[in-house]
């Protein structure tokens, strides 16, 4: 039985789901388990589990960095990859092997084949994708990879007896589009993609090249490089992004697009000119990090209830507000996938666009050629939108012209910039938007913030000290009575702490999660903005309707093991 009849069988899939899910594995040629993992219908845990059962093939758990690299060379790496196999131990002149898809005949006439030419029995297990990647990864390293590169430049370099540093940009193409240059730019880009770095940053110092990433709002040093091969790393930056070569003096941005272990993923590169020379930032656009669910954002309880109340209304502004970088983008993309379907016609105006999502109609603003967000909002008005998303409302044109599309029965989601939910309504008139108008045009303003979510696998139970005990305490005495009412405060109180283990490669964290606050507009509300609307009314009006303020949904995700106290510290606002 296929395992989306099992899902359905044990009740874990909805049959019309089911349905189109069939026929899209017949339309695509993908397999069932890459559907269901790829839409989020299922944990990967519960999937192959079934699958072991379905298989009789024991599924294997087991750690990456208890592969020799003399088992894993069993397997070429190109074989591996292709057939979704790997070589996991040696046991008694027997190699045991993972596969995702056992029951992939050709994975096996391979397998066959390998067994027969290198002389070894073998006995298999079932793994998951994830199990997969993590011993992929240990075929090589960034270090390795890089100074295999560098030698190989060096060797072509002598043989040609050519100057490092290029002086004309006949010398700069070609220097780039060397093998051994091409080679570390990619490897590069994919530890990037593969260790889930938001960005890249390529940096000349006096000595040499630093490479850095950006992982969970962190940067850290990965990589140096000799300061000479710098003019061809930039070269070949801009190449893939078609920016211009010669120029140095100026910034520039571009973007392009290229598939890393068989996934499409995007890079936004923006160059600087330094007094070292140029510096690099790539923004990684990996979909399958940075389109998320609501539940996957952080969105829980009441602040998720009123979200899924507001998207289900027919017209209205959703406004997210917050720092640069606080994620804002990823839940107005959230919230897109959950109401993009057949039946609406949505377009956004996004500077730049970040994630390309099938259905929508996405366009970038240029505003060196005039096409800003208060132009081409006026655009698309006469495109017959039902849903529309501006990047962000920064001046009165823009403001007036979402407040208007709201009130004319479009649902209307963008950003602005204040530092809480309860600052938005005094922008929006600051912006120039008569406050008559934003009780009928706004039904929710979303302020947020993202901590480190710590790992599972080693977080640390610990009792919080007296003062951060009082604080908790303070901040849990100041929840709105139902939600107190629903949590029980343990008589002792509790609180984790960050280890460090293989899983989350010693940081003690795995990904990042929001913390928010969503102000909901209500009748009292209404009346607040016509006559009073200063933060400190509509904090009161907030504290009635039962608003969670930042603070307090991180004490509650602290005392729920999602995060440490001190991340929530970090980032959430005094009220």
């Amino acid at each position: 039985m296929s395992l989306i009849k099992e899902l359905v069988k044990k009740g874990l899939l909805k049959k019309e789901i089911a349905t189109s899910l069939e026929f899209e594995v017949k339309a695509t040629g993908k397999k069932e388990e890459e559907l269901l993992l790829e839409k989020r219908l299922v944990s990967e845990s519960l999937l192959f589990n079934l699958k072991a059962e379905n298989l009789k093939i024991p599924l294997k758990e087991i750690e990456a960095s208890e592969a020799p690299l003399e088992t894993l060379e069993l397997i070429p790496e190109e074989t591996a990859r292709h057939y979704n196999m790997i070589p996991l131990t040696k046991k008694d002149k027997v190699l045991e092997i993972g596969m995702v898809y056992p029951e992939d005949l050709k994975a096996q006439e391979a397998l066959n084949f390998l067994a027969r030419q290198g002389g070894f029995t073998y006995k298999v297990f079932l793994i998951t994708p994830n199990t997969l990647n993590k011993f992929l990864k240990q075929y090589r390293t960034l270090k390795r990879e890089v100074g295999r590169a560098l030698e190989e430049l060096e060797t072509e370099l002598e043989a040609a007896r050519v100057e490092v540093r290029p002086r004309t940009v006949a010398e700069f193409e070609r220097l780039a589009e060397e093998a051994p240059i091409t080679k570390i730019v990619a490897v590069i880009l994919r530890h990037a993609v593969e260790g889930d770095a938001s960005d890249v940053h390529i940096e000349p110092t006096r000595e040499k090249l630093k490479i850095r990433f950006r992982l969970l709002g962190f940067l850290h040093s990965s990589i140096f490089l000799p300061l000479r091969i710098h003019p061809a790393v930039v070269a070949r930056v801009k190449i893939l992004s078609n920016l211009k070569i010669d120029e140095t003096r100026i910034p520039q941005d571009g973007r392009f697009s290229t598939k890393i272990n068989g996934k499409d993923v995007d890079f936004r590169v923006s160059t600087l000119p330094t007094t070292l020379g140029e510096k690099v930032a790539i923004r990684v656009l990996d979909p399958a990090v940075g389109l998320k669910n609501f539940e996957e954002l952080g969105l829980e309880g009441r602040n998720f209830k009123i979200m899924q109340e507001a998207i289900q209304k027919p017209y209205g502004m959703l406004l997210a507000t917050g720092p640069t970088g606080c994620g804002k983008t990823t839940t107005l993309y959230a919230i897109l996938r959950l109401l993009n379907n057949e039946g609406v016609n949505i377009v956004t105006l996004e500077d730049p666009v970040e994630y390309f999502i099938e259905g929508i109609n996405q366009s970038q603003v240029k505003p060196e050629i005039g096409y800003n967000f208060s132009i081409g909002l006026r655009h698309i008005l006469r495109q017959d939108p039902d849903i529309i998303m501006v990047g962000e409302i920064r001046d009165s044109d823009t403001a007036a012209l979402a407040t208007h599309a709201a009130l004319t029965g479009h649902v209307v989601l963008s950003t602005i910039h204040t530092s809480n939910s309860l600052g938005v309504i005094p922008r929006l008139i600051d912006l120039g938007v008569q406050p008559y108008l934003i009780p009928s045009s706004l039904s929710v303003a979303i302020a947020q913030r993202l901590v480190r979510r710590l790992c599972d696998s080693c977080k640390k139970e610990k009792k919080p000290p007296e003062k951060i005990k009082d604080l908790i305490l303070k901040e849990i005495a100041e929840l709105p009575p139902d939600i107190q009412r629903d949590f029980k405060i343990p008589k002792t109180l509790k609180i984790w702490e960050a280890q460090g283990c293989k899983e989350c490669g010693n940081s003690g964290f795995t990904g990042r999660i929001g913390l928010f606050e969503v102000l909901s507009m209500t009748e009292q509300l209404s009346e607040i903005i016509l006559k009073e609307p200063s933060e400190t009314k509509i904090f009161q009006e907030a504290k009635r309707q039962g608003m969670i303020t930042m603070k307090q949904d991180g004490i509650l995700k602290v005392l729920s093991g999602v995060t440490t106290i001190e991340e929530v510290l970090r980032v959430a606002e005094e009220k």
